[in-house]
């Protein structure tokens, strides 16, 4: 961290506070010693150089992850476009089935958040997943809801969704159980459940 802090501005110097504890001769005491000490801490201090650049250019290279958004409420759909959208998301929003279908079927998301009830059916929602996971299996699908015994929730699970989630939920914990998801490969995710209180 003191080198990322300190390193843009002066590079030898940097590295000389990294290696304080090792012994360098002073100028005044061996001048050939401390002109090589010198000479190595350049060729060190390029080769961090090049090694911060290529990270830093892998990172900006890094595509973004597609998620769709799935709900019939609008204020819903819009507070989590904003926030995943600050953190480094592309996404898309659909309220309705037949709007969310075809994005399904026509665009690649590897990440799906699907309300379960749609208008007046958890049924509507429950089509989204299983089209979303028949058409591609590799997708994380996450279902949010404030309805539905048990027997809905396990029938959600078989459909295919990956995590089960109960409305309210904070969109950091959601946004935690999604990268969970996708720091593992799909065939080994844990299927996720967790309780939540009321709300819609």
């Amino acid at each position: 961290m003191m080198l990322l802090a300190i390193y843009p501005t002066n590079r030898t110097a940097a590295v000389l506070q990294l290696l304080t504890p090792f012994p360098f001769a002073a100028p005044t005491e061996s001048p050939g010693v401390y002109r090589a000490s010198i000479s190595v801490l350049q060729r060190i201090s390029g080769r961090l150089s090049r090694l911060l650049h290529r990270a830093e250019a892998t990172e900006e290279d890094k595509p973004p992850v597609h998620l769709l958004v799935v709900d019939d409420e609008e204020s819903i759909t819009f507070s989590m476009s904003e926030y995943f959208s600050q953190h480094g998301f592309a996404v898309d929003t659909a309220n309705e089935v037949d709007e969310a279908e075809n994005l399904v079927r026509t665009r690649k998301y590897e990440v799906i958040i699907q309300d379960l009830r749609l208008g007046t059916s958890e049924r509507e929602g429950l089509q989204v997943v299983k089209l979303a996971r028949e058409l591609s299996p590799e997708t994380r699908i996450v279902v949010l809801t404030a309805y539905g015994s048990v027997e809905v929730e396990d029938e959600t699970m078989k459909t295919g969704a990956d995590a089960f989630l109960r409305k309210p939920k904070p969109l950091s914990q959601v946004a935690q159980v999604i990268q969970g998801l996708l720091d593992s490969p799909r065939t080994y995710a844990t299927r996720t459940r967790t309780a939540g209180g009321g709300g819609r």
